[in-house]
């Protein structure tokens, strides 16, 4: 009898022991302490950052993450929460592989030309191209003289939730620069394109059919900033990864949190445009941008707006001449 007691005893013991390692990581937190993790310091803000194209013009064929994983307190390399941003060095005649745990990737060609190997297929590029990639296996890029790239990719939103990409869910696709430059072309000639916020096209694929993005989870914008143009402020909820694409001195952002009562940004920070280089627009932040340079410029923004239009949250808002 004492002996089933014992085997009863234990049996409590080593469920007890279950339910505390079952319940050990659960916590609970008054609301009003936890609603706003962003306000409250739990989690930091995304911080502005700049990246000068010295890191893509010397140095050996490799990718160089825009890592800011430390500052957003994640795991790296990372540039926003769900991107990570990069320039990718090949050195005439050598090649790299490139397989992030991605559901999609967007290399922008910023000179040379080369080819690129995936599953199966071979995409010839040059300066100015787009080529997006969706889950799968490795790419390899060759280069026949000095080429740059401009990558982005989803891993570190995959990293996050502990997921592996495997199942493509939309096909490789090249734009390749004439067209893309066409269709800007186009859109600046429009007899209303001046009273429009911005003068560019949105790259999209039909697979995307319902967000009108690139990928599922990419939004890229190839875009001109005319003459003496200003893009009056506006903001969303999706972190802007910037590429300047070309430009001469005199064009700038103006990036701040809030608005006068005249719609201009109060207190704004200045981030002044170079060619080749990249840098961080946080979101919910407004933004304005402007060309004092007497030469029309080129930029191309990329975000996790595509994830954002699918959840209905990315929240775009425009100021207009007349607040």
């Amino acid at each position: 009898m004492a002996a089933t007691t014992t085997t009863q005893e234990a049996k409590k013991i080593d469920a007890g022991a279950e339910i505390d390692e079952l319940t050990r990581d659960g916590l609970y937190f008054e609301y009003s302490r936890a609603a706003d993790p962003l306000s409250s310091g739990a989690i930091p803000r995304i911080p502005y950052a700049e990246f000068p194209a010295s890191l893509h013009e010397q140095g050996p064929t490799r990718a160089l993450p825009l890592d800011l994983s430390r500052e957003l307190g994640c795991a790296g390399p990372a540039s926003t929460p769900s991107l990570c941003a990069n320039f990718v060095h090949i050195r005439p005649g050598e090649s790299i592989g490139l397989r992030p745990n991605a559901s999609s990737q967007l290399y922008y060609v910023i000179r040379g030309k080369g080819r690129s190997r995936f599953d199966g297929l071979s995409f010839p590029w040059g300066a100015g191209d787009f080529l997006t990639l969706p889950a799968g296996g490795e790419a390899v890029h060759e280069a026949d003289e000095d080429a740059a790239f401009y990558w982005v990719h989803d891993e570190p939103m995959l990293r996050y939730l502990g997921a592996r990409a495997e199942s493509p869910t939309f096909r490789p696709t090249l734009y390749r620069a004439e067209v893309a430059k066409a269709e800007l072309a186009k859109a600046a000639a429009d007899p209303h394109a001046a009273n429009r916020s911005r003068i560019s096209v949105l790259l999209a694929n039909r697979a995307c059919d319902k967000t009108l993005t690139v990928t599922p989870t990419l939004w890229a914008m190839f875009g001109i900033l005319p003459v003496a143009a200003v893009q009056l402020p506006h903001r969303h909820q999706s972190v802007a990864l910037d590429l300047i694409l070309d430009c001469k001195p005199g064009c700038y952002t103006l990036v701040g949190q809030e608005l006068d009562d005249q719609g201009q940004i109060v207190e704004p920070d200045r981030m002044d445009w170079k060619p080749a280089s990249a840098f961080v627009t946080p979101p919910g932040y407004w933004h304005a941008h402007y060309n004092e340079s007497g030469q029309p410029a080129y930029l191309l923004p990329i975000q996790d707006a595509g994830l954002q239009t699918y959840l209905r949250t990315l929240d775009i808002q425009f100021t207009s001449p007349s607040r």
